[in-house]
């Protein structure tokens, strides 16, 4: 029988059976440790240059549109091409806006409007990449692995989570923007040399050409099926809500620790990581609607806490907790995407879901930065949290399948499963289909 401990720790088989799986894992690591130093260093910034909450909540308005038109074109354009050759395109284009950020930083007096131009540029990219790399997990992993790989992959963000903050609050006080979107720049360029290497991942055979009619045979399908559709509101209303990152830098000021910004901007996934170190159950589990629900919950309540706390370090545990919350939130909606959705319309859901999980931190950066301005950071986050516990729970009422999800005895689950060929023990996964 297997020590306790060893049953909690992840599991590492989709590492075992795929190699293109181990190359978006590493690759991803770099890209989201770069990206997250330029998240930090961009509404900081804005905040230098004028002073004002609004302006830096507005980074969430510039970027709305772009991620809308793009992640649902994305999605359709996943289902159409090769996803890999998506992948490695828009990694470049995101590499060269990180170079216009750092030639921006190296002016004598850094100019606003780019900031703003590359932001709605990075949500553009991100919502064109987005889909494909989300579509091409339940390819390149075994149908039983699916919830192993999420907790992998959400291991990967929350290593870069941790050290991008910590690294960009160190290297952007000591040391200024220049460094920040330096160290951007390089890893996407070694991200951009790992991509290369991924194996095709070639559309079906009948797959047809992007379209508006493609994009709404997606959304279709999504708004017929109450499980997927259960997912993508409550995590919409729980980042509407309950999304202070933009605030950060105010909540810092309010609370007269300006060295704690880099740690508020990674204690979210201290909390997050230590589930994933501990995810060994996951595997096992098969009600990953609850997941959603008493996740998100448990981020709403976590947030307001913070935003009620007046002592630093009390937020920063808080801000970890709320972390927590939103890892459970996050592993249960993926889990479900991967195990129900069909693989030729994965593409088109996976723009979907794109706006589901990207739609409400953008909205949740104005409705933040503009309460904010009005009220101070700590009411905005506080009376955030408790309007996404409360969005929750309506949700939750008005679907109640999303609860009642079972992975064994779910129709659309059950059909997947059955279409993913099983493999014999040890066999390598192919890459593509």
């Amino acid at each position: 029988m297997k020590p306790t401990f060893a049953a909690v720790l992840p599991d590492l088989s989709p590492w075992r059976s795929s190699r293109d799986f181990r190359l978006l894992w590493g690759q991803g690591l770099i890209t989201f440790f770069g990206s997250t130093i330029a998240l930090v260093a961009l509404p900081l910034q804005i905040k230098e240059l004028t002073g004002s909450p609004l302006a830096v909540g507005a980074m969430g308005a510039v970027e709305l549109v772009p991620l809308v038109v793009f992640g649902l074109y994305g999605g359709a354009l996943a289902d159409a091409v090769d996803r890999a050759r998506v992948i490695v395109s828009t990694e470049a284009g995101l590499g060269l806006l990180a170079l216009i950020l750092l030639v921006n930083s190296m002016l004598p007096e850094p100019m606003l409007w780019p900031l703003y131009v590359v932001a709605a540029g990075v949500a553009a990219l991100a919502g064109l990449q987005r889909p494909a790399l989300d579509s091409l997990l339940a390819r390149i992993v075994p149908h039983e692995q699916l919830a192993a790989a999420a907790a992998l992959n959400a291991l990967r963000w929350q290593a870069g989570a941790i050290a991008g903050p910590a690294a960009a609050g160190l290297v952007v006080a000591y040391a200024g923007n220049v460094p920040a979107y330096a160290t951007t720049v390089t890893c996407f360029a070694v991200s951009v040399l790992m991509c290369l290497r991924l194996s095709p991942a070639p559309p079906s055979e009948n797959a047809a050409k992007p379209s508006l009619r493609g994009i709404a045979e997606g959304a279709r399908y999504a708004w017929s099926r109450p499980v997927l559709l259960g997912t993508y509101a409550i995590d919409l209303a729980a980042m509407f809500f309950a999304f202070p990152n933009t605030i950060f830098p105010f909540l810092a000021d309010e609370l007269d620790a300006d060295w704690s910004l880099g740690l508020m901007y990674a204690a979210g996934s201290v909390g997050s990581l230590l589930v994933s170190l501990t995810s060994g159950w996951a595997s096992r589990m098969r009600r990953h609607g609850l997941l959603v629900v008493f996740g998100a919950t448990g981020w709403g309540l976590a947030i307001a806490a913070a935003g009620w706390m007046s002592n630093v370090w009390l937020v920063l545990v808080c801000l970890a907790l709320a972390g927590a919350g939103d890892m459970l939130s996050g592993l249960g909606r993926s889990t479900i995407w991967n195990q129900t959705i069909p693989d030729g319309l994965r593409g088109r859901l996976a723009g979907i879901e794109v706006l589901s999980y990207s739609i409400g931190p953008q909205l949740g950066q104005v409705r933040a930065g503009a309460m904010a301005g009005w009220t101070g950071a700590r009411p905005a986050i506080w009376t955030g949290g408790l309007a996404c516990v409360v969005s929750v729970g309506l949700l939750t009422a008005a679907l109640p399948k999303l609860v009642t999800y079972d992975a064994h005895t779910d129709e659309d689950a059950r059909r997947r499963r059955e279409a993913h060929t099983p493999k014999a023990a040890g066999e390598e996964v192919p890459d593509a289909t």
